[in-house]
């Protein structure tokens, strides 16, 4: 899980990096709204915390950027403690209003409400899934190539969990962009193939898996082994 932590003090940010790497969340931190924006659009995250009074562009400015592109949750933290400040928060469709000074442990507890609510257990596979030389483990988002733990962007993850928990069966890239992506996404089938070539690499040399069916789209190939690619 990568959570992205925009905050104009450097002692909270890195309060909160400890804290959240301790838990096994991949953290980046970032001063200002701009830098904000510019690591939202670079990369994938589950969860944006962010101060409500950010330098450069605060963060009621960064919310509604981040809300064109992305519906990635958000918890804002505020030395704001009136009652407009919070409605406004979770008028901007906040997850949750933290206030400052806040306890370092009551806000992992928020974090870890958040991610269990978003991604409801009885949604992810109940097994873990294992082929030669590939292993995932859906419980912790973890995915092993010859027992070297390898690190997947969010959506990379989803493409090949959803593939692998049906394998050999072929996908579109429409259906593929519709389930991973959403039907509101506003993409083009150059997202999954884009995405397609970034997961192959990062699963070699177990990368056949991910197989091209000629003429309809991907799929998890568990026999690829017998095949020649």
């Amino acid at each position: 899980m990568r959570i992205m932590v925009a905050d104009g003090d450097e002692l909270i940010r890195r309060e909160l990096k400890t804290l959240l790497n301790q838990e096994g969340f991949d953290v980046d931190l970032v001063p200002d709204g701009i830098t904000a924006i510019k690591y939202f659009r670079r990369y994938e995250y589950h969860l944006v915390i962010l101060d409500f009074l950010l330098p450069e562009l605060d963060g009621k400015s960064v919310i509604i950027q981040l809300r064109k592109i992305s519906d990635t949750p958000f918890v804002l933290l505020s030395s704001l403690n009136d009652e407009e400040s919070i409605v406004k928060a979770f008028e901007l469709g906040a997850e949750d209003y933290i206030r400052k000074p806040f306890y370092p442990k009551e806000l992992l507890a928020r974090v870890k409400v958040i991610f269990r609510s978003r991604m409801p257990a009885q949604e992810l596979p109940k097994r873990n899934l294992s082929f030669d030389g590939l292993y995932i483990e859906p419980s912790s988002h973890r995915v092993f190539v010859e027992d070297r733990l390898v690190g997947l962007t969010p959506k990379e993850y989803e493409l090949l969990l959803h593939m692998a928990s049906k394998p050999n069966q072929a996908f579109t890239r429409e259906s593929l962009l519709n389930e991973i992506w959403g039907p509101d996404y506003y993409g083009t089938d150059r997202t999954v193939d884009t995405h397609i070539k970034t997961l192959r690499d990062a699963l070699r040399p177990r990368h056949h898996y991910i197989a091209t069916v000629r003429g309809v789209g991907y799929k998890f190939d568990e026999f690829y082994h017998h095949e020649s690619t």
